[in-house]
């Protein structure tokens, strides 16, 4: 029989070991809910306002837990179900030293939601590869060649927007836990809670520079200001943001550097837009 594969939680304490807690029985369901805000542009005389997108928010994971002790027996020597919740509402608590809760990780599988967002970019292709021959079929053979073209251009740009995306994968969710409610339902008959359920909402937690790690945004005609990192040099720093390690000489100019080859880490560069 192939064993149980419990969903923990892994807690990261600040003055603490990094702790695993399973959960007692696996969740029967749980909601996944992430919202991007967007602002109407109004523009007298169109038919409907523009969408301007603002910002992502923060997502959230709500489920339920359930808990039982009646193994232990419900008698005189009934072994209270708040020593199994509690390990959970501790997860709440204020950390002296961070002043905040403890970072989470909630982990149940491999396959969790996200870990195949933008798919391998060979998956990508092979898809627009099957379309465009859809499309060469039903054609006319006069124009089979430029839908051939078409499918190939969009294989390419479709694995490029896979690759971009791939860094945005998850196995699990990174979260504070943001709310817990406890509803005990069975006790023994000295009043000990030996059933409950906790509806937990987790509220995603990811730090500024994780965020533009995974997001990579860069645009050319943009100006930027970057950080150089121990190692980098000019060439480096322009095909990060130009894709194309000539214009390291648009950057040099920018910043009055003379010796591109006498350059220290934490100067900031600017990075000029292209036009």
């Amino acid at each position: 029989m192939t064993q149980l594969s419990l969903a923990v939680f892994k807690v990261r304490w600040q003055d603490k070991p990094v702790e695993v807690i399973p959960v007692q029985f696996n969740p029967t369901e749980y909601t996944l809910d992430k919202q991007a805000q967007i602002a109407e542009v109004q523009v007298p005389g169109l038919d409907a306002s523009l969408q301007q997108f603002v910002r992502g928010q923060v997502e959230k994971l709500t489920l339920d837990l359930f808990f039982d002790t009646t193994d232990a027996g419900m008698g005189a020597g009934a072994h209270s179900v708040v020593n199994e919740t509690d390990k959970i509402y501790q997860l709440i608590k204020i950390e002296p030293k961070r002043h905040a809760p403890p970072i989470l990780e909630f982990i149940w599988s491999a396959d969790f939601p996200g870990s195949k967002v933008g798919g391998p970019p060979t998956m990508k292709a092979a898809i627009a590869a099957r379309a465009a021959r859809s499309i060469t079929e039903l054609a006319a053979s006069a124009v089979a060649g430029v839908a051939d073209a078409v499918g190939s251009a969009a294989g390419t740009a479709m694995a490029a927007v896979g690759a971009a995306l791939n860094n945005q994968r998850r196995t699990s969710f990174t979260c504070m836990l943001e709310s817990i409610k406890q509803k005990f339902t069975l006790f023994s008959p000295q009043g000990v809670p030996l059933r409950a359920t906790l509806t937990v909402t987790l509220r995603e937690y990811r730090s500024l520079d994780l965020q533009l790690k995974e997001l990579n945004l860069s645009s050319p005609d943009r100006t930027h200001l970057h950080v150089l990192q121990r190692g980098e040099d000019l060439p480096r720093v322009s095909h990060q943001y130009y894709e194309r390690v000539g214009e390291w000489r648009a950057i040099a100019d920018a910043n009055g550097i003379e010796d591109p080859r006498r350059l220290l880490p934490g100067v900031f560069l600017r990075v000029p837009r292209l036009l």
